[in-house]
């Protein structure tokens, strides 16, 4: 099956034998495909490539590394990475699902969703906090471009 991110994706886990758990609006299933994989192939079912969609955000952030991703642009449908991509480790969070952020313990967040369903990712409140802040960063430099 293959799998393209949209305003229902909430997140993207890695599974295991380079499978994906994804986690939809009231449902969870499994993909056959590595989430880097999915995010590859999303970018270029709406129009651009995964690296020309990275370059840009490097550009407008100015930032080098786990930069947040706009997958379709026309509704600013922002996803960003918990750690470095290319990490077999990364789960990918939709920007505009997130409700709220709560640190577990030193290497643990929870992340509520809008629709209140939950996950526990393996990653730093501080980095989560980080990274939704340059996502929202992104999310309203480009709002602002498209309404000049």
């Amino acid at each position: 099956m293959k799998y393209e991110i949209s305003n229902g994706t909430l997140a993207i886990v890695p599974g295991e034998e380079e499978k994906s758990i994804i986690y939809e609006d009231d449902e969870k299933f499994i993909v056959d495909e590595v989430p880097f994989k999915i995010m590859e192939d999303s970018c270029k079912y709406f129009g651009s490539t995964y690296n020309g969609r990275k370059e840009s955000a490097r550009d407008i952030l100015g930032a080098e590394y786990k930069v947040p991703i706009i997958v379709e642009d026309s509704d600013n449908l922002i996803v960003f990475p918990t750690t470095s991509p290319a990490a077999a480790d990364c789960v990918w969070i939709s920007l505009k699902r997130v409700k709220k952020i709560e640190k577990i313990d030193s290497t643990s967040t929870k992340i509520l969703f809008d629709n209140n369903r939950e996950i526990t990712v393996p990653c730093s409140f501080r980095t989560i906090e980080n990274q939704l802040s340059r996502a929202s960063r992104l999310d309203f430099i480009m709002r602002m471009r498209k309404n000049k």
